[in-house]
């Protein structure tokens, strides 16, 4: 089975079955009818790609409401160390991050529900990130908690004074903010 689940209910990692040649390699990178088999259910309505240099953190970003997101993400190219804080009040992980590498050469995918920020750190030179989205974004409907917020002690896997971050994501609350909106 292509799927790998995580201590967190509803974080699956796609391991997709690669079928290398003399040419390359070919893989399915995504198959609703796999997903559906293995009782994922969700349309995808929108893919996203974006391209970093080393160091450049993205997040961590989330929709909230009749807007809430879930991602399927992969790299294309490079590597990077991807993460999520599990937001949703009612799940055994609430408050916790999950990291994994994804990379070009692993090829493994994360599924990310709703009701999780989500974000990622580039650790090769430069990578190229993408990923599905089951709803449309919507700036009045996204939320976000700082990187380096100490109450989560996440472990980026990289020196954290060496990042590019953007302005608007240095501008974001930390978790307890979070915690307290709701």
């Amino acid at each position: 089975m292509p799927f790998v689940k995580t201590p967190f209910p509803g974080l699956i990692i796609f391991e997709p079955r690669i079928f290398p040649d003399e040419r390359g390699y070919f893989f399915e990178s995504y198959n609703q009818r796999t997903w559906e088999e293995a009782g994922v259910l969700m349309q995808f309505v929108q893919d996203n790609q974006a391209r970093s240099t080393r160091g450049v953190l993205r997040g961590l970003h989330y929709q909230v409401g009749e807007m809430a997101q879930a991602k399927l993400v992969r790299v294309l190219e490079g590597e990077v160390l991807d993460v999520v804080v599990d937001l949703r009040d009612d799940a055994p992980t609430f408050g916790q991050w999950y990291g994994i590498r994804l990379s070009a050469e692993n090829k493994r995918q994360l599924l990310v529900p709703r009701g999780m920020a989500h974000g990622y750190v580039v650790l090769s030179e430069t990578a190229e990130f993408f990923y599905k989205c089951d709803n449309f974004y919507s700036k009045a409907h996204e939320g976000g908690i700082r990187f380096d917020d100490p109450s989560l002690e996440i472990d980026w896997g990289i020196d954290l004074s060496q990042v590019i971050v953007a302005e608007k994501d240095l501008a974001l609350p930390y978790f307890g903010a979070h915690r307290q909106s709701k």
